[in-house]
């Protein structure tokens, strides 16, 4: 399994992921760089991943849903912020209506997904910070940590295919 270690401190208001992949860095910075690829690996494998719009560049918005078994749609959206390929970029993630339109009452999270050469291939650290404790808890009781990891640990089968 890819996913390492998670952690999350409600004092620092901060969720982190660490992942482990037997790939260069610049293959597994390509999944998250094209939207087909990503969908096969962001949402958990129950909830496949459809993204509607992929811009990552400074200033880029990316908006996708996620479906669930029933075929219920949860939208979600990012603000892209910083792009640094192949070893990091930085958005805003939140919730968002079928419009795509944000979700006001829903955490959003500053995201930094860095990208790390090791002698073995690649470590990403998925490094989320939110603006209250209770917008982190809130995403931890939904089930955050369990979602990216499953997702997170698909992303070995994709870099097999």
């Amino acid at each position: 399994m890819p996913v390492t270690d998670v952690r999350h401190d409600l004092d620092e208001l901060t969720l982190t992921i660490t992942a482990e992949f037997a790939a260069p860095v610049q293959r597994v910075w390509e999944i998250y760089a094209d939207p087909r690829q990503l969908e096969k690996i962001w949402g958990p494998p129950t909830y496949p991943a459809t993204f509607v719009d992929h811009d990552l560049t400074p200033g880029g918005r990316i908006n996708y849903y996620m479906t669930s078994p029933e075929g219920e749609k949860f939208c979600g959206w990012w603000v892209v912020k910083t792009v640094d390929e192949p070893r990091e970029f930085t958005f805003e993630d939140g919730f968002a209506d079928e419009d795509f339109n944000p979700l006001p009452d829903m955490p959003v999270s500053h995201n930094t997904y860095t990208f790390e050469e090791t002698s073995s291939g690649t470590r990403v650290t998925y490094a989320s910070r939110y603006v209250s404790a209770e917008a982190l808890q809130k995403v931890l009781d939904m089930g955050v940590v369990e979602g990216a990891s499953s997702a997170i640990n698909q992303i070995d089968d994709l870099l097999a295919a």
